[in-house]
């Protein structure tokens, strides 16, 4: 059995302010004069790609780098130690 759910109607705002008429002014304009003063935000040294490139400069390099240590550690550098298999003997 599912619960059923109540809906009231949309009761009207005593202000005047209606959120779905702000909405739809929201939206973009086909004939925006500003339009062509914006753009230049969204291209060039100001577009989302290179706003990003930016933001961490040299992990590209520092991640390399830590993946050639990496295989280089495992490659040359062994570990010589051989502990025993039981851990630290206690003496008794």
């Amino acid at each position: 059995m599912r619960p059923t759910q109540i809906r009231f109607a949309d009761r009207p705002s005593i202000t005047g302010f209606d959120p779905k008429k702000l909405a739809a002014a929201a939206k973009s304009a086909k004939n925006d004069p500003w339009a062509r003063y914006e753009a230049w935000r969204y291209t060039g040294p100001f577009s989302r790609w290179n706003r990003f490139k930016g933001s961490f400069p040299g992990l590209g390099i520092a991640t390399v780098a830590f993946g050639i240590y990496c295989v280089a550690e495992q490659l040359f550098f062994k570990d010589d130690h051989h502990h025993a298999k039981g851990g630290h003997e206690m003496a008794t």
